[in-house]
């Protein structure tokens, strides 16, 4: 698990908190919280002007809830199902 300090020099760099993630090998909600002490998602934020005072995102929820990549568009996962369907009597019915 990275340290704060790990954390706050990446984010000092100039990198954004997705980026930090991607280089430290976990999610940028995670990365937010260990550089902040606050969740991503927005429980638990401190009143507007404290947030301001320490320098904190108006909003992190995007860093909890990346985007999904969904297989299923994959044409390797189109000929898997294929193949699937052909091999089983009760999917060919359905």
């Amino acid at each position: 698990m990275p340290t704060r300090e790990q954390v706050r020099a990446s984010l000092a760099g100039g990198a954004d908190y997705t980026e930090v993630g991607r280089r430290l090998g976990i999610p940028p909600g995670l990365v937010y919280l260990i550089a902040t002490g606050l969740p991503a998602d927005g429980g638990d934020a401190p009143a507007p002007e404290e947030g301001r005072a320490r320098g904190l995102r108006p909003a992190g929820q995007e860093l909890s809830n990346p985007p999904v990549e969904s297989p299923a568009a994959r044409e390797s996962v189109h000929r898997w199902l294929r193949a699937r369907v052909r091999a089983d009597a009760q999917m060919r019915g359905a």
